[in-house]
């Protein structure tokens, strides 16, 4: 997992049982059925009225200690610069602390004191999960906020991260179809921010903050970063440059100049992880295989040589139309000028095209298939008897 660009700042949901930068995210979290909701977003506002949201639940420490079993190490999902990850259970009905194996499981997320991230990321998280609600947004169940105590309480999903399934040996290696499903939902995810009454930009898009539940919906998690857009007559947000290695746009690396199109540029980073199985920033391989935007960019263009990036885990077992398709929409994403990149809307109708193509061009196979097959069988069925 690449670093950040800001020593102050690492990202909460890049979780592992070892090192923060060293092995892919652990997290996971449960999906809930939920409409979209194109909240307004009114910045800024006092922590008392982001705490007072109505739609979290405020727990006491004691609570989620009894959730978690104590924060035991058993409960321990994993660890990142936001601090422990923890499986709690609560009642699916009160979200009051359950026994441990009974109710609905949750992920505990508990700052760490000295940890990387602090208060002023964690009432960000707060703020946007709190007023935006959509199917490929994490839902954020409630916060605890006691003392010197900082905790966050998410659903749980199932599959865990982007990030596990696509680089750690373990997990079965996911499937084209499945690949394209998971960029449709994020590309939904970010759309949707991108779109709200009061803009979003999420400044951290990458495979750890993606999340899995148990159809492989994906949802967009861990929003420390999170920025409100630009307003009125400004064209983009000067803001101190954070997020992570590899990823992040390289006129925000260079000006910190943030706009939507930044979010667009990781987008086809992710793409690419997607594409390749390869990781963003790889320092074990030589020379410029190292980083994965400047390996690929020569092949992207080029059907006969696409098939030297393509992720050797899928076994050639996807379509060919269909990974041109999303090459070349990476290749838009990672345009050097930001203008010229598309919208996520944009993005996402092409992601849906290269689904529409696949299911036609397995329709007509089959169609295929039947005529080839089909004056056989008349033949057979003519001449039986005699």
């Amino acid at each position: 997992m690449g670093s950040l660009f800001c020593f102050p700042l690492l990202s909460a949901s890049g979780i592992s049982k070892t090192s923060p930068s060293s092995v892919p995210s652990n997290l996971s979290i449960l999906s809930f059925s939920e409409a979209s909701d194109t909240s307004n977003l009114p910045t800024p506002r006092s922590e008392g009225e982001i705490l007072s949201s109505p739609n979290l639940k405020p727990f006491t420490f004691n609570e989620l200690k009894n959730a978690t079993r104590n924060f035991r190490p058993d409960s321990l999902l994993g660890e990142g610069g936001f601090g422990y990850v923890y499986k709690g259970w609560i009642d699916e009905h009160t979200f009051t602390a359950s026994k441990p194996g009974s109710g609905m499981v949750v992920a505990v997320k508990k700052l760490k004191p000295e940890g990387l991230q602090g208060h002023k990321e964690w009432l960000t998280e707060v703020d946007y999960l709190g007023q935006l609600h959509h199917h490929n947004l994490v839902k954020l169940i409630g916060y605890c906020s006691e003392g010197e105590n900082r905790l966050l309480v998410y659903e749980f999903m199932s599959k865990g991260s982007l990030e596990n399934h696509l680089f750690r040996r373990g997990p079965q290696p996911l499937s084209w179809s499945v690949r394209m499903k998971v960029a449709i939902g994020a590309a939904r995810g970010l759309s949707f921010l991108h779109n709200a009454k009061s803009q979003v930009i999420y400044r951290d898009f990458k495979a750890s903050n993606i999340l899995l539940d148990a159809d492989f919906n994906a949802k967009l998690s861990d929003f420390g970063l999170a920025k409100a857009g630009p307003t009125g007559d400004r064209t983009h947000v000067s803001t101190e440059v954070m997020g992570t290695q590899g990823y992040a746009a390289p006129e925000y690396v260079a000006t910190g100049r943030l706009t939507a199109k930044s979010d667009v540029y990781s987008f086809g980073v992710v793409l690419l992880e997607l594409l390749s199985g390869r990781r963003a920033v790889d320092r074990t391989k030589a020379g410029v295989e190292q980083n994965l935007v400047e390996w690929t960019k020569p092949y992207l263009g080029d059907k006969r040589r696409l098939f030297r990036i393509m992720d050797t885990k899928l076994g050639g077992q996807y379509s060919q139309k269909g990974a041109y398709m999303a090459a070349t929409l990476a290749l838009k994403c990672l345009n050097r000028e930001a203008k010229a990149r598309p919208p996520m809307t944009e993005v996402l109708e092409a992601l849906e095209n290269i689904e529409v193509s696949k299911t036609a061009g397995r329709t007509s196979q089959l169609l295929e298939q039947k005529k080839v097959h089909a004056p056989a069988r008349k033949s057979t069925a003519r001449n039986g008897p005699l």
